[in-house]
């Protein structure tokens, strides 16, 4: 069960790695003079936690420890970003080596520190062609202005799941590829009960679990900054015609407060009664892992994935979606960089070892290698992720030195429009915009 930098705790995050900034500034240049050969024990801190998860790590560690028998690896669970910047800012032999985060928005604030070492002068040492190696999405979010301070550990795509039960007894054949045929199936789906509902199609505002304005705009194919490096949210017209959709949904399926009251008696996103599972949401916008829990809880019903649908005049685009996903980077603090590059190198780029872990925890593999790869198991529903993930047109938001605070400005603006507090979205985007670029210009 992944959790990929959700904004709900980015917050927290990036107030952390704010100070570490201070911390770490010029660290990195006390690099890797040790010797790989060397016997040595590596600390590497991660932030899976369910036995699962822990079990492929250590299993991954156990391979990885018997092709190179002089490193040792200590590892610590459970490890949120918050934990990891205390550490590194008190150094010492307590603090980690290596380090993997959920958390992709905090890589602009990684790079921008110096918290972690640039890793292109490890990958150029050991001959790695990281394009050759990486889908280039996933290079994107695990890079900032040239510092690929680190590199993706497996990968998260951006769907539709749906129930194909409930679509048989409406009538549906197959899952949407547009929003105006989005709109209506979500409608069809939708059956009130009073002032409440017995099943919402869609649960279609942005506090519902994976449905954030970001997820929503890749299909719009935005662009985030200028070439000027300045906030492009009212330049780019695919965010207000993102709002403008979802708005539009919000009022079908009926309307911003009946769906919130609704909202609230949903249970946690991670547990079995996800209302997915218990039937209360036909269709979930949601990563790889849903198909999976789903079956795991039980659910009686017949479990579809498909892309999001896209704009209507995009229809040739059909297959993309937003990606994300886990990164792994080593600490500038570290005296043990050469042998911590060892450990980086085997997880992010060793085929077998990349397909592996994925097929463990059930994510899409971060390598051009590994997807191809026929040890990776694929059922019908994961597929569809796994071709989101190699859709040229599927996209991510990118870094920037204020880590995800650019995200969490429009998340909060994209809440004040789906409640209808927002008259004029254009010249409130551009409003974001100008705190958006403020708030940038005080990270740097």
């Amino acid at each position: 069960m992944p959790r990929t930098g959700r904004l709900t705790t980015a917050a927290a995050a990036m107030a952390a790695i704010s100070v570490l900034a201070t911390a770490c500034a010029g660290q990195s240049g006390t690099a890797a003079a040790d010797d790989p050969k060397a016997d040595v024990t590596l600390t590497f801190w991660h932030g899976w936690s369910a036995p699962a998860e822990v079990k492929a790590i250590e299993e991954n560690i156990t391979r990885f420890e018997k092709a190179h028998p002089n490193i040792k690896v200590k590892t610590t669970g459970n490890m949120t970003d918050d934990k990891v910047n205390q550490a590194l800012r008190a150094g010492g032999d307590k603090a980690p080596d290596v380090v993997s985060s959920f958390t992709t928005d905090s890589v602009g604030k990684f790079c921008n520190s110096g918290a972690f070492v640039d890793l292109n002068p490890f990958l150029a040492k050991s001959g790695v062609d990281k394009a050759k190696v990486f889908p280039k999405t996933l290079l994107e979010y695990t890079q900032f202005k040239g510092n690929q301070c680190t590199l993706p550990l497996l990968n998260d795509s951006y769907g539709l799941v749906y129930n194909k039960t409930a679509f048989a007894a409406a009538g549906i054949t197959e899952a949407p590829r547009t929003w105006s045929e989005f709109t209506e199936v979500a409608r069809k789906l939708t059956k009130p009960s009073g002032d409440s509902y017995e099943q919402v199609g869609l649960m279609p505002t942005f506090h519902g679990y994976e449905t954030t304005p970001m997820r929503l705009a890749a299909q719009w194919s935005p662009t985030y900054f200028g070439p000027d490096g300045k906030s492009n949210l009212a330049g780019d017209p695919a965010f207000a015609k993102m709002l403008t959709a979802q708005k539009g949904l919000v009022a079908e399926l009926g309307g911003y407060e009946k769906l919130e009251k609704f909202r609230a008696g949903f249970g946690d996103e991670w547990s079995a009664e996800h209302p997915f599972h218990r039937g209360r949401v036909a269709m979930q916008i949601d990563g790889e892992w849903r198909p999976a829990m789903a079956k795991a809880a039980g659910v009686p019903f017949e479990i579809g994935t498909a892309p999001l649908p896209v704009p209507d005049d995009q229809l040739a685009d059909y297959g993309k979606g937003y990606v994300s996903g886990t990164i792994m980077g080593i600490s500038a603090a570290s005296r043990k960089q050469n042998a911590a590059w060892e450990l980086v190198r085997y997880m992010t780029t060793d085929t077998a070892a990349v397909v592996a872990f994925a097929n463990a925890i059930h994510n899409v593999p971060s390598t051009l290698a590994a997807l191809d790869s026929p040890d990776l198991e694929v059922t019908p529903e994961f597929k569809t992720f796994i071709d989101i993930a190699r859709h040229p047109k599927s996209n991510t938001t990118p870094a920037q030195a204020d880590g995800g605070t650019y995200q969490l400005t429009l998340q909060d603006f994209a809440y004040a429009v789906e409640k209808g507090d927002v008259p004029d979205i254009p010249a409130g985007l551009a409003a974001t915009d100008r705190q958006i670029d403020t708030d940038i210009a005080k990270a740097q």
